[in-house]
């Protein structure tokens, strides 16, 4: 089968690849590129553990073609923490140990991600209402609901 070449931004940086036409995303960010921390989880669009951030939406990597990330810009869980350290997220779901196996958490954190970025302030119900398109079969939600909404207070602190 013939490769396409496709030319991005991940995490900031530009990123050159091939890929066949009908491999999806989620396979090229974790077999081709090496951006494990997105998880495979159900493979067909339901539990979020794949979460990306694409041009500013929240996406599911494993429904959209890696072609599709042609010109785009992508967010994934690696995006998020800096060399000064974690996010405010991810320091937040350790403080309120929301996290237990670890496969659903990459994508809970970049789906509250693209929630705070389009809301920097929700409520307990909105963040709920947000991550609905992510499973998780360990913590249960409220402690991951807790920890977005102190990491979204400590960001309009501007911790």
């Amino acid at each position: 089968m013939t490769k396409v070449q496709v030319q991005t931004k991940i995490n900031g940086e530009e990123v050159e690849f091939l890929c066949e036409p009908r491999q999806s995303l989620l396979e090229v960010l974790r077999e081709t590129l090496g951006f494990t921390g997105t998880k495979e989880g159900c493979n067909d669009g339901n539990c979020g553990a794949c979460s990306v951030i694409m041009d500013g939406a929240l996406a599911n990597s494993c429904l959209v073609l890696a072609v599709e990330a042609q010109g785009r810009e992508i967010v994934t869980v690696e995006g998020l923490a800096s060399p000064a350290g974690l996010h405010p997220l991810q320091r937040k779901f350790l403080e309120h140990a929301s996290l237990q196996c670890g496969i659903c958490t990459p994508g809970f954190l970049v789906a509250a991600k693209a929630l705070l970025d389009q809301n920097p302030d929700p409520t307990e119900h909105q963040v709920r209402h947000w991550l609905a398109g992510n499973l998780c079969r360990c913590t249960g939600y409220d402690k991951i609901v807790r920890a977005v909404l102190d990491a979204a207070q400590t960001m309009r602190a501007g911790a």
